[in-house]
């Protein structure tokens, strides 16, 4: 499939108000629920989402054009969550990453990329070159990646009670 900015900004957008539906309200025994040890729980993975809004993302966009190839991307903490998120409810991380990711489709939305700035190039500290276009595709494939990991998680709290249904839940031994 052909990435389309449009396509990924309308995913993009929608991905605060699918967590909020998920995720609002739930009580700590739902959203701390993770899958075992070194595993992140629901309220972990948002917090990963709202520190990505402010280092990764726009941030590397924002290498890319301005500086290309010539200046690496910052390194990216996966863990920061757990500092940064300390003593906020999961409601409050909802809504901070609903204001974030808002401003950040704004700023993708106003650069209006052609399909030549899509095409430029930048260093992630790991894996080299990467194309703008690559690293957009990315936060997109991020986000859902995230949201399947959340669903996930929850649907293991269930996992010993579904009985002999287990055999058709598959979501339950990925």
């Amino acid at each position: 499939m052909q990435y389309l900015l449009e396509d990924a900004t309308r995913i993009l957008r929608r991905t605060p108000r699918t967590l909020c539906a998920l995720l609002s309200g739930l009580p700590d025994s739902w959203a701390r629920a993770t899958e075992g040890p070194d595993t992140w729980s629901p309220y972990d993975v948002v917090g990963h989402l709202i520190h990505g809004e402010r280092t990764d993302w726009i941030p590397r966009a924002r290498i890319i054009l301005d500086h290309g190839e010539s200046r690496p991307f910052d390194s990216f903490d996966r863990f920061a969550q757990f500092e940064e998120s300390r003593g906020k409810t999961l409601d409050q991380l909802l809504e901070e990453f609903d204001a974030l990711r808002g401003a950040s489709v704004e700023a993708l939305e106003g650069w209006n990329l052609t399909e030549q700035e899509l095409g430029r190039t930048g260093r992630h500290p790991e894996l080299g070159r990467v194309t703008l276009r690559q690293h957009l595709s990315t936060w997109v494939a991020h986000d859902l990646g995230h949201i399947a990991q959340i669903v996930r998680v929850m649907a293991k709290q269930y996992g010993d009670q579904v009985g002999p249904w287990d055999a058709y839940l598959r979501i339950l031994r990925d």
